[in-house]
């Protein structure tokens, strides 16, 4: 059944799922096993080898899998760097520190939007290292986990997916050289292709100024209102009866001999040793000092495993020079501190195992092949293609979890058509592809950037999902019509203008009503 529009069941099933009954195990699991009965068509036997390959080729598959499993020993690393920064009492005195400093939630919020489009190196690195910085000021000023979450998945894949330095740029590009090299086509390099092609990313231009937007306003929608209506209330920035994956389970005592230091230390030494285990692991696999070539060949996951590593012995160096000066500072809670750490991280790790295993079911029913082919098959108008790529990419990057891989799929197949039909629409129709597998990749709750965005946050993964949906259907509605004014008129410029105009025009309005709610509720 592998190629058919039975290939689409799993995913959706998965999806639908993880919404109605909020069990994220239960529904990739039941996903999973679904798609490896639809591949042997129900055949038992083979369907158990197929789900036995599906999770041992997340860690073995013909030799150590160090992707997965260098980004599985990051996020554990990454889980003690938290432990000991709070033991060492560093959260606590840099959420002291960020009162004097940072003084309102809007600016909490505002910091937390540059702080993901400052760190646009990964979108992995980006999801967890912003978390970590912001998190202390955020729960101070009573802004929900989840609209941090928001803030964090909004600014990570979208800010790397138009930045030509990071592991994102490198892959694009590269991908957009195949093409161009297979279509003869030399008006332009791929570098200087993909460069053209970030103002006509629409959908990244739409949820960067809806970003900004609620972090000024406090446009609040939804499920969003409600979780932001009880952190202001209570202080409860999360629902405290909800899994939160990253989330300490050890109470430690309160610690006073705290310094920033102890704190910004640790997260700036895994920034700074991961960007360098970047370039490095990159100039040794091109064999040559270009910048280019360097993110190209980077080794990411080898590059967060050493700066996770650097960072989680010096949280452990900072609270070990609390022993004889700090009464409460033990050997015991070093341990603790250890086995608290990893413990916070195992909800995401095991909902990030079942997502990778749904992604390879899902390739191996060739879940992608079969909703490109249906685009390919559907003679569609040359104008509309645009807004229909961008489209069939969400829709295939949600199902499948994938952004990459809705890249891999469909910008060939985007390119074939545009060089033999209208090669002037040629960027246009890859911008919409990219666009399209970002927004989809966004949205979907077996999204592995979703997963480590609540992580990085600390946020209950489906309260995530529900609440930033509706900002990213917003975001998408609007690209959209820039899409298909692309296509109809071919002119960038006329539908980029046409996006911020749509986009000031609602900001304009929904500002006067948040304003209106919010006079309300002072009354």
């Amino acid at each position: 059944m592998s190629g058919t529009i039975f290939s689409i069941l799993p995913p959706i099933i998965a999806i639908v799922m993880v919404l109605i009954t909020r069990r994220v195990l239960l529904s990739l699991g039941v996903g999973i096993v679904l798609g490896a009965l639809l591949i042997h068509s129900f055949a038992p036997v083979q369907s158990l080898a197929t789900l036995w390959q599906s999770f041992k080729g997340t860690f073995w598959d013909a030799g150590l899998n160090t992707y997965n499993v260098f980004i599985i020993l990051f996020l554990f690393l990454l889980g003690i760097i938290t432990a000991f920064v709070s033991l060492s009492g560093g959260s606590r005195a840099f959420a002291e520190w960020a009162v004097k400093h940072i003084k309102t939630r809007r600016g909490a919020k505002l910091l937390t939007a540059f702080l993901g489009i400052i760190i646009f190196i990964d979108d992995y690195f980006n999801a967890l290292a912003v978390g970590q910085i912001a998190r202390p000021i955020t729960d101070h000023h009573r802004i929900s986990r989840a609209k941090l979450a928001y803030f964090i998945d909004s600014t990570s894949a979208p800010v790397c997916v138009v930045s030509p330095v990071s592991s994102w740029g490198a892959y694009l590009i590269g991908l957009i050289g195949t093409i161009l090299a297979t279509q003869s086509v030399i008006t332009y390099s791929p570098l200087s292709a993909f460069v053209m092609m970030a103002p006509m990313n629409f959908y990244v231009v739409a949820a960067l100024a809806m970003v900004f937007f609620v972090a000024i306003t406090d446009f609040d929608l939804l499920e969003m209102k409600k979780h932001e209506r009880r952190a202001i209330d209570t202080g409860e920035v999360y629902d405290p009866a909800k899994e939160i994956p990253g989330q300490l389970k050890e109470d430690f005592p309160v610690h006073n001999h705290g310094t920033v230091s102890d704190l910004v230390l640790p997260i700036v030494t895994l920034v700074v040793a991961t960007i360098s285990a970047m370039v490095w692991t990159g100039y040794q696999n091109a064999g040559v000092m270009d910048i280019w070539a360097i993110f190209e060949n980077t080794d990411v996951p080898k590059s967060l495993l050493i700066g996770g590593s650097a960072g989680a012995v010096v949280s452990i160096l900072l609270y070990l020079k609390q022993f004889g000066k700090n009464e409460k500072a033990s050997s015991a809670f070093l341990f603790k501190g250890i086995w608290s750490g990893l413990q916070s991280m195992l909800p995401a790790v095991l909902i990030l195992v079942f997502a990778w295993s749904l992604t390879f079911i899902i390739g191996e029913l060739k879940t992608g092949e079969y909703l490109a082919q249906v685009v390919t098959d559907a003679n569609i108008p040359l104008g509309l293609l645009p807004v229909i790529l961008f489209i069939l990419a969400g829709g295939m990057a949600f199902a499948t979890g994938t952004s990459w891989g809705s890249f891999g799929i469909l910008l060939p197949i985007a390119g074939t058509i545009m060089i033999n039909a209208e090669p002037t629409m040629l960027l246009p129709a890859l911008a919409a592809v990219l666009a399209g597998s970002v927004f989809g990749d966004h949205c979907s709750p077996i999204s592995d950037t979703t997963i480590l965005s609540s992580t990085g946050a600390g946020s209950n993964h489906i309260d995530h999902v529900t609440t930033q949906l509706p900002y990213a259907l917003i975001s998408a509605a609007v690209a959209a019509i820039g899409y298909l004014v692309l296509g109809l008129t071919e002119s960038v410029w006329l539908s980029f203008g046409l996006v911020i105009a749509i986009l000031a025009i609602l900001f304009f309005f929904l500002a006067k009503k948040t304003k209106k709610v919010e006079e309300v509720t002072v009354k």
